[in-house]
């Protein structure tokens, strides 16, 4: 890294941040994601807490708003502008009695990244102000949590289970396309394929007006898609009466690796500021650790989403394998089987690291977003999970590499991991605010 070239891109991150700012919240993309996403707010607050840490902390507080009663965190809460009535009717989020009142939000959850975020800007903050800040943010974290092990883990196995591809945030990974096709592609959609007919969708989709269509879902995913979340919402958001007739759950790697060490940031939270975790989730927390092992393909010497329905491993590879670095609870040689991998040029190793599936996959596309591309939020929580398993080097190499990358593309949403090119939207807020966070933390 060059220290001329580091204001530039610290200006250029800036620049989008500010664009993309909505007074209390921050949209990933102003036309194609007009929303307040999760994840994205976190990731987005990690980046912003090196600017102006106020800011930081009202774009997580603005994610509370959206909290059901029953503890759970909505992946969308939706702008209240009159143009975005149908993503607010799509999702109906109010025929759920837990839903808020005043605000439409989706019915489903998303990656839990909010104790990280939380931390993050702590560190930021001395002591007296942090612990305020935590003790601000903890109840909300803590009833978060509790929802996922009492509505997401019925059988407490340890493994949270979702219902929905947009969950698990990697939309179409390979692994949730498979169970789609096995398990909830309806008659109708299978026949809307065969006919030919699913150009149809086109006319209803946002996403392919401002990025080609090629590096997005399909169309007859987008139907299937749409069809799931239909059903959910048939049946008002009510986990227990989906998963006791789902044929759709999945018990997914990425998720559960950010849990496990979002239970750890959760654990942090809670001593700094002498609260006492209940019981159950301590237990279910443990639990979560020892099960992510079932994830564990030991011919393969990797990691696998499941399937809950079949309690099968979904042997489809993608950069998800990697992220028990980032969980930080698998052994040290366990970490040195996935560094292997991280580096091997027939999997991750590639030009621009790190593809989101290996060049070895047959789902491999290098700008099909989650098929292939290099997306910057995977880049650091593997960075972050490289260096608290002691790779300092790879981490540090790794580092360089994607700012390298944003130097030489620009702040968009995903990179092929062979050219570098930029793909999906322009002005991609958690590419900037992560670039910022690996500039000043570097």
């Amino acid at each position: 890294m060059t220290e001329t070239n580091t204001p530039d891109l610290l200006e250029i991150a800036k620049k989008v941040l500010k664009k993309n700012d909505r007074g209390q919240w921050t949209v990933p993309a102003p036309e194609l994601y007009p929303h307040q996403w999760l994840w994205d707010s976190c990731f987005i607050a990690i980046g912003l807490r090196h600017l102006d840490i106020e800011r930081s902390q009202t774009e997580l507080t603005s994610l509370l708003r959206g909290q059901w009663s029953n503890g759970m965190l909505p992946n969308i809460i939706f702008s209240k502008d009159a143009q975005y009535h149908e993503d607010r009717e799509l999702w109906s989020s109010r025929v759920n009695p837990y839903s808020p009142a005043d605000i439409a939000t989706s019915g489903i959850t998303q990656p839990p990244m909010l104790a990280e975020a939380t931390v993050r800007v702590g560190e930021k903050l001395k002591m007296p102000d942090r612990r305020s800040w935590y003790q601000q943010m903890y109840p909300a974290l803590l009833e978060y949590h509790q929802w996922l092990y009492r509505e997401r883990d019925p059988h407490k196995e340890g493994l949270i289970i979702l219902v929905h591809p947009y969950e698990s945030g990697l939309d179409n990974s390979p692994p949730w396309i498979s169970e789609l096709r096995k398990h909830s592609m309806p008659k109708w959609v299978r026949l809307f394929e065969k006919l030919h007919l699913d150009f149809i969708v086109n006319f209803f989709r946002r996403d392919t007006r401002h990025v080609p269509a090629g590096q997005r879902i399909s169309n007859v995913e987008a139907l299937a898609y749409w069809a799931a979340l239909r059903r959910l919402r048939r049946k008002a958001y009510n986990w227990e009466a989906i998963l006791s007739r789902s044929l759709f759950a999945v018990e997914d790697l990425a998720f559960n690796a950010i849990l496990i060490r979002a239970n750890q940031l959760l654990t942090q939270i809670a001593k700094t500021i002498g609260e006492e975790l209940p019981a159950e989730l301590t237990k279910a927390m443990a639990r979560s650790e020892k099960a992510l092992e079932q994830l564990w393909d030991e011919d393969a010497g990797q990691y696998y989403t499941r399937s809950f329905i079949s309690h099968k491993l979904v042997q489809d590879s993608t950069v998800a394998s990697l992220l028990p670095l980032y969980a930080g609870c698998v052994s040290q040689e366990r970490a040195k089987m996935l560094l292997n991998a991280l580096y091997s040029p027939k999997k991750f190793g590639l030009r621009w690291p790190v593809p989101s599936v290996p060049k070895d996959s047959p789902y491999f596309n290098e700008l099909k977003y989650w098929q292939g591309p290099t997306w910057i939020n995977i880049n650091w929580l593997i960075i972050d999970g490289l260096e608290r398993y002691g790779f300092t080097a790879e981490a540090q190499m790794l580092r360089e590499r994607t700012l390298e990358l944003l130097r030489n593309s620009g702040m968009n949403e995903y990179f092929s991991p062979l050219s570098g090119s930029p793909a999906g939207t322009e002005n991609f807020s958690w590419t900037a605010a992560l670039a910022v966070d690996l500039l000043k933390t570097s």
